[in-house]
């Protein structure tokens, strides 16, 4: 990855090994060490995503993180937008105010530290293409978030094509994620094998578009993939839960610090090349 974006940088010793991950999401953020020789978090924190989840109270939260992990180098964040050349331009899942933000400045200002800012999606897959499902995988392969929304990222030959928003590719007149999230099955209290259902019915709309070799489906409710997984029968893909769980995201944005740590995924970063 390029060269982290502007933030402070305390000029304390840095750990390389170990460094810090933040995974911003709409209902929960979470942080966490991560070993980058393995993809092993330790310590993970979670605290409840501020309303309104405003850059200036978003940043409090990740800053309150970093201190209570104490690491003192540089940190990676995802957020849940699309992040270009460190700059927020959508903003489904977090306050509107981020729209047009210097993310990476903002958060850096914050924590004190030298800050890196991922779309949270690319960070999962780039996670889990090193170090979980998707390891050794080169042809069309699609990480799949399912949470309060749904998030994508899409790799060909284990490259990242970056900022994808495939969730809210429409079906039946909607966005795909009101009807198949985690957060649309708890919000209509749909069973198991309906909300399969509407899952099923969206990964065919994604084949029809793309045809993946491989889905890698994570989020949350990737914990519980074997009580709806097996039931996407429509599916030509071959489809496997995120090895990492939700744990891929915290995972990739501690990888986004370091470019030795990743393939080649110019453009993902949300920092200036």
């Amino acid at each position: 990855m390029s060269t982290p974006s502007t933030g402070t940088s305390t000029g304390a010793a840095v750990n390389t090994r170990s460094l810090i991950g933040i995974d911003v999401g709409g209902s929960g953020i979470k942080g966490a060490h991560v070993d980058l020789a393995t993809g092993t978090p330790t310590g993970r924190i979670r605290i409840l995503t501020p309303d309104p989840s405003t850059p200036d109270a978003v940043a409090a939260v990740v800053a309150t993180l970093v201190e209570e992990l104490g690491d003192p180098g540089p940190i990676g964040c995802t957020l849940p937008a699309v992040v270009v050349g460190g700059t927020v331009r959508t903003a489904a899942h977090i306050d509107e105010s981020w729209i047009g933000t210097h993310a990476a400045a903002v958060i850096g200002r914050a924590t004190g530290r030298h800050c890196t800012v991922v779309n949270d999606a690319d960070a999962a897959g780039v996670a889990e293409m090193t170090f979980g499902a998707g390891v050794g995988q080169k042809g069309t392969v699609l990480m799949l978030t399912f949470g309060t929304g749904i998030g994508s990222a899409l790799f060909t030959r284990g490259l990242l094509v970056p900022n994808t928003e495939f969730g809210h590719i429409e079906i039946r007149g909607h966005d795909a994620e009101t009807r198949a999230s985690e957060r649309a099955k708890e919000l209509h209290d749909l069973s198991w094998g309906k909300w399969a259902g509407r899952v099923d019915e969206y990964l065919q709309h994604i084949e029809a578009l793309m045809s993946p070799h491989l889905i890698i489906v994570g989020g949350g409710i990737s914990k519980q993939s074997d009580k709806w997984v097996p039931r996407l029968t429509g599916i030509r893909a071959r489809v496997v839960p995120a090895a990492l769980l939700n744990d891929a995201g915290i995972v990739g944005a501690a990888m986004a610090t370091s470019g030795d740590s990743v393939p080649d995924t110019s453009g993902a970063t949300g920092t200036s090349s």
